[in-house]
């Protein structure tokens, strides 16, 4: 599937071609950290198949619980996540689902890290749902 996408303030633009049915979400404490959510929802593209049209992201480097070393890329105009990759020869990109345009079509397959996973994010269908934000 071909998608496209970018940050906030539209200064990292990029495409990409994903398998829709590698969609991911992952409840592990540094994407909670790094996301400032519950966690994180990620496709990932192959190498090759993603490309960065506009923008330089800003690259941060955080050494994850594994010992492995992940490049997470950022716009530093507005500071939205696109994706992450490793730091020694990356072989994907895990594109951060919310930048894309066709988010609405990238519905998660899968949940990991959920050992992590906030109690209550694992079910809010409970919750009031409002079609706007809600009026104080």
């Amino acid at each position: 599937m071909h998608l496209d996408g970018g940050c906030h303030c539209g200064f990292i633009k990029y495409e990409a071609e994903i398998d829709p049915d590698g969609v991911n979400i992952c409840h592990c404490t540094d994407c909670q950290h790094l996301t400032g959510s519950a966690y994180r929802v990620t496709v990932q593209s192959l190498k090759g198949a993603f490309k960065l049209l506009a923008g330089q992201p800003k690259i941060y480097v955080k050494t994850a619980e594994s010992g492995n070393k992940r490049a997470h890329a950022f716009c530093p105009q507005c500071g939205t996540p696109i994706y992450a990759t490793t730091v020694e020869n990356p072989e994907f990109f895990g594109i951060r689902v919310g930048t894309t345009r066709q988010r609405r079509e990238l519905t998660p397959k899968r949940q990991g890290w959920c050992r992590s996973a906030l109690d209550w994010s694992m079910n809010i269908n409970a919750l009031p749902k409002n079609p706007m934000q809600r009026p104080r």
